[in-house]
């Protein structure tokens, strides 16, 4: 099997608006259906808003502070914000691999990668999506979040990372539903990484990743 050509490396400086960077997914996502458009990391800032998941309890809106978007993507609310770096990753998953859990595993263990070489140790936790690692005073915290969508087998949406974003702004929201455990960033571990820094580890840590997503024979 010949190898699959690299997905293009997209980065979007400044803000982008929520749902304009939606619309451009969809049409990203039915180009690459078609056979018109390559696979895409685009990886992007938004301003200050809320995303409500196909599983959202409207209880988990304890603030609707800022704008709140629904997303079409499966998971619960979640933030996005300046200082946050959001990754979205368009696949096709008819020439990786159908296997849409092999596809999150894989999502999870290539932000984790990418956090270890910022010098941070980030983990799976059994029965809870996204990224963890301990924060300062020794708790368990969420410091990435993955939600995805896959349509016609090709992904939509992706993952978040918090680099500096403001942490108050989680408390408009039960983060993914998940009452218990506080969300962190790389600023608040003492990790003083701009988003060149964590472009740069994405980037290395990304053949990795996509390795995982080769069909067997």
């Amino acid at each position: 099997m010949s190898p699959f050509p690299p997905p293009e490396w997209a980065t979007s400086p400044g803000l982008t608006d929520y749902a304009a960077a939606l619309a451009d997914m969809e049409s990203r996502a039915a180009a690459i259906q078609r056979g018109e458009a390559g696979e895409r990391i685009w990886l992007l800032e938004h301003p200050p808003l809320y995303t409500a998941g196909t599983s959202a309890d409207p209880a988990e809106l304890l603030d609707p502070r800022f704008p709140v978007y629904d997303a079409g993507r499966g998971g619960r609310y979640t933030y996005h914000g300046p200082g946050q770096r959001v990754g979205y990753v368009q696949l096709d998953l008819s020439q990786r691999g159908r296997d849409v859990r092999a596809y999150v595993s894989a999502l999870e263990g290539w932000v984790i990668d990418a956090l270890a070489r910022l010098g941070v140790a980030a983990r799976r936790a059994e029965g809870r999506i996204g990224i963890w690692t301990d924060d300062p005073n020794g708790r368990e915290a969420k410091i990435g979040a993955i939600g995805v969508r896959v349509k016609r087998w090709v992904t939509l949406h992706g993952f978040s990372l918090n680099v500096a974003p403001d942490l108050s702004h989680f408390g408009g929201i039960v983060p993914c539903g998940i009452a218990e455990f506080p969300v962190t960033s790389l600023a608040a571990l003492g990790r003083t990484a701009s988003f060149g820094d964590v472009d740069a580890a994405l980037a290395e840590t990304l053949p990795a990743f996509l390795d995982k997503l080769r069909p067997s024979d």
